[in-house]
């Protein structure tokens, strides 16, 4: 079995085989696993335990998934993986506008997930940021030891991913990376699935920070290249 430091993940789904066959491979690696059947199970099991990731099934009864996420993201920037059907192409761009990080489609290899969630949390655990201490920027302040951003003076929330993107851009200001080059800084190189998760990711970091697109002020967009942060260094 593989030795980690202690880490906790939720696994949600009504789909008891499915918990099951997922709970299985992630404790085969080490990991602390609680499970939930439905929403309301697991929004009560994510406050008690506060896990370090959730793998949420979208498609629960009762309360749904997206109501779930809502609800994490509302108090909590954990980083969230949801299992979607494959032909549920909707499900996915909702879920990343709501603050997923990632997501695997049904049906999936366990591996392929236990990999994800691998590569998520050891980023969390080693590679928060190639800087340390503040990083200020005309308008914008990157804390990247507390893991705080500021525009204009005013606290900015974001979640882990959002934050990962936003300090890997600001580690080399002016600099254009890639959607691929971003997906191996904040996802990890083993990351499997479609890049364009990267654009989703950066509109959503845009809008946290108030960053119109057509005019930006820190994230801009190198049309067929990738993303650069344009703000100043004060």
């Amino acid at each position: 079995m593989a030795t980690v430091p202690y880490q906790r993940v939720l696994v949600v789904d009504d789909e008891a085989g499915i918990r099951q066959l997922v709970t299985t491979y992630l404790r085969n690696e080490g990991y602390e696993v609680d499970e939930a059947a439905d929403g309301e199970e697991a929004i009560e099991r994510f406050e008690r335990h506060e896990p370090d990731l959730v793998v949420l099934d979208l498609r629960l009864p009762g309360i749904d998934g997206f109501d779930v996420l809502r609800e994490i993201r509302r108090t909590s920037s954990v980083y969230v993986i949801m299992l979607t059907a494959r032909a549920e192409e909707t499900d996915k761009l909702v879920g990343l506008e709501l603050g997923a990080d990632d997501y695997v489609t049904k049906p999936f290899s366990p591996r392929e997930l236990v990999a994800r969630v691998r590569a998520v949390l050891r980023r969390s655990r080693h590679d928060d940021a190639e800087h340390d201490g503040e990083l200020c920027f005309d308008g914008l302040a990157v804390d990247v030891e507390r893991h705080e951003v500021r525009v204009d003076g005013s606290a900015i929330e974001l979640t882990s991913l959002q934050f990962e993107l936003l300090a890997a851009l600001a580690g080399a200001p002016g600099r254009v990376f890639t959607r691929r080059q971003l997906i191996e800084r904040v996802w990890g190189w083993d990351f499997y699935g479609d890049e364009r998760i990267v654009d989703v990711h950066i509109r959503n970091l845009r809008r946290a920070l108030g960053d119109p697109a057509d005019a930006p002020r820190f994230v801009g967009t190198v049309r067929g290249v990738g993303y650069k942060l344009v703000a100043a260094p004060s």
